[in-house]
């Protein structure tokens, strides 16, 4: 309803809801990301309420929440939380609090204790400033704070009562566009019931009456991140009787193209094997390298005791791994558990070289489109901006590690506009003039990566480089501690695109754009937690840092980003001071398919209205190229071998 509890969301997963109580209408989704860690995204639309004019409908807000439970609940005592409500920008809706829940089955207690929306008085707005007064000043965080309370009643899993003691004083909240024209005198009942009904495990609906004067409804469905919905089930290679008869090369080489593998190479010495293949099925590589090794087990000749498995990406090795034929056995027959056998194997991402052997199945020629959405909220014209549509591509590799890429673009859904004009001398902030297009040509380019034998990675890419940007790429890059540590260095020389002439380059922004980083990134695969910090200048020619966090959830992976620089040196308000933050989503089309697959979609959210801590869209980063293909990654995807 309206008071928080200490109870947090389940690790890895996720809720999307929506609920009215008038004149209150809210969108929202949260996220258990972390043990104890709950984020909370929220849009709230005041109904009635006109903002900018028709076109845009009601007045509406964004905001997002953190809880984090540092006690547990305990036998005796009851679990502790403390939240931070709507930190940044214009603030309507901020509060801190502490809060207790304890249970004694079948009643749920709860008592808190908070500021701002359910303290005395509101609080003022941070601009692109974090408040948390309840840190910067706890003691008028508790002098200006109230007590709240709730109690629970659940008979059954499935059915609940609740009833809570809300302090809000809607009359004084002056901030909230709704208190004007609804909120003149205190509410009726400070007392709000409500009814709780869970028909399956991941639905929710509530009913409740709140203030003494308002029916309210709402809706949510909770699901676990990166739950495939159709079962993930690829079948099984099975050798045709007229292939057992062909030189093993040959049985292996099909086995391997027919299980999802290309740019196969295979050499048989005395009693070892080289198999270098690209994997072009399996999102785990870990899952690419046990089906190689079950192939092998049963094809390769029982005199075969060493087996070498090379993985390449565009003919670049990234690892070999090695292991003795005794030791599958022993795998395949239980008698060696996945961690022993993995222990008892050789993992070297330093290879370089190829097996001198002919390449079968050579991927010169790649294709493939995908649903593509793009979004933005509040701009003056309509609160929510998108095009949907199709993103396609065809490359060209006519040699190692090369790529010759072609990306159009179909948007038959798109109502992107906007009434705000671009900020003085533009790096993003005109980017509506391109996407406001049905087609487009997001890439024509050619990129180029290479390996050195100490593992450092290199890239160097030419042509339309992204949507608004043409020019020179490069970037440097290498892991260390096992892939704990990324470190490198990048930057790039460009100039802007013609919004009208996919060929040109514009006429009017003749500058070089020149942006240089140092790039480092830490994984902490314990949680499946990377930290990524982009230093030097951007785009804009401001200097400074963006920092992402990232966390990978069974494939999916969540980020958002936050930056700060130097953007004294920009003419407009509307820059300076600025931070330019965001959140994407990157989720695998193996959870929608039932089979296997390494394509993803992605969907990212972030002002397009700001010149801040700006780079080129690049085709690929070289850390996202070395990937999971280090052995820090490899020995912990190595539990979903079978």
């Amino acid at each position: 309803m309206e008071i928080p509890t200490a109870r947090i969301m389940e690790e890895n997963t996720y809720r999307l809801g929506a609920a009215e109580v008038f004149p209150y209408r809210y969108y929202y989704g949260a996220l258990g990301l972390l043990p104890g860690l709950e984020i909370d995204g929220r849009i709230t639309e005041h109904i009635g309420i006109r903002a900018f004019g028709d076109s845009y409908g009601w007045n509406k807000d964004k905001a997002f929440d953190i809880k984090y439970r540092f006690l547990p609940e305990s036998k005796y005592g009851p679990a502790l939380a403390i939240g931070i409500m709507d930190p940044q920008g214009t603030r309507l809706y901020p509060s801190q609090y502490l809060v207790a829940s304890k249970q004694i089955y079948p009643f749920d207690f709860t008592i808190g204790l908070g500021n701002g929306r359910f303290g005395k008085r509101p609080l003022d707005a941070s601009n692109e400033g974090i408040k948390a007064e309840i840190f910067t000043d706890p003691k008028q965080w508790l002098k200006d704070s109230q007590f709240f309370w709730g109690i629970q009643f659940s008979p059954s899993d499935k059915y609940s009562l609740m009833m809570e003691y809300s302090p809000i004083k809607f009359h004084k909240q002056l901030s909230d566009p709704a208190q004007k024209k609804y909120f003149d005198g205190p509410v009726p009942s400070k007392f709000n019931f409500g009814f709780r009904w869970k028909p399956l495990k991941w639905a929710e609906i509530d009913a409740t009456y709140q203030r003494g004067e308002q029916f309210g409804i709402n809706l949510s469905t909770v699901f676990e991140i990166g739950q495939p919905l159709i079962p993930i089930y690829d079948l099984p290679y099975r050798e045709k009787a007229s292939d057992k008869g062909y030189p093993v090369e040959t049985r292996l080489i099909n086995a391997l193209f027919a299980s999802g593998f290309s740019n196969i190479q295979i050499k048989v010495n005395v009693n070892d094997i080289w198999i270098e293949a690209q994997n072009n099925k399996y999102f785990y590589v870990t899952k690419a390298v046990e089906a190689i090794l079950k192939l092998v087990y049963e094809i390769a000749p029982a005199h075969i005791e060493n087996i070498h498995i090379i993985m390449n990406n565009n003919g670049i090795p990234m690892f070999e791994f090695s292991a003795i034929r005794a030791d599958i056995r022993d795998w395949q027959r239980e008698k060696l558990t996945t961690y022993e056998f993995i222990y008892l194997s050789k993992f070297d991402s330093s290879v370089t070289e190829s097996p001198d052997a002919r390449i079968f199945h050579q991927d010169f020629f790649t294709y493939g489109f995908k649903p593509s959405l793009e979004s933005y909220f509040n701009d003056p014209s309509g609160f929510f901006k998108y095009r949907f549509g199709l993103a396609a591509w065809g490359s060209y590799h006519p040699w190692k590690g090369s790529t010759f890429l072609t990306q159009p673009e179909w948007y038959p859904l798109n109502n992107i506009s906007t009434r705000t004009q671009p900020l003085i001398d533009p790096v993003r902030s005109d980017v509506v003039l391109y996407k406001e297009k049905n087609i487009a040509l997001a890439r024509l380019m050619f990129d180029q990566v290479g390996k050195t034998s100490n593992e450092i990675y290199g890239r160097i890419s030419a042509g339309y480089l992204e949507l608004q940007y043409a020019g020179l790429y490069g970037e440097l890059a290498t892991s260390l501690v096992n892939g704990r540590i990324m470190i490198g260095v990048g930057g790039s020389a460009v100039r802007k695109r013609d919004p009208d002439n996919v060929f040109k380059l514009s006429d009017d922004f003749t500058q070089v754009y020149k942006t240089a980083f140092f790039n480092s990134r830490l994984n902490v695969p314990e949680y499946e937690v990377a930290f990524d910090v982009k230093a030097g200048r951007f785009l804009g020619g401001d200097k400074g840092a963006k920092f992402t966090v990232s966390k990978f959830i069974n494939g999916v992976t969540i980020s958002a980003w936050y930056s700060v620089t130097d953007t004294s040196g920009f003419k407009d308000p509307e820059n300076r001071g600025y931070h330019d933050k965001g959140i994407a989503v990157v989720i695998p089309i193996r959870l929608f398919k039932g089979t296997d697959s390494k394509t993803s979609y992605s969907y990212a959210l972030s002002p397009w209205t700001r010149d801040v801590a700006q780079d080129v869209n690049q085709f690929e980063s070289l850390f996202d190229f070395i990937g999971r293909n280090v052995k820090l990654f490899f020995d912990k995807d190595s539990k979903l071998m079978d």
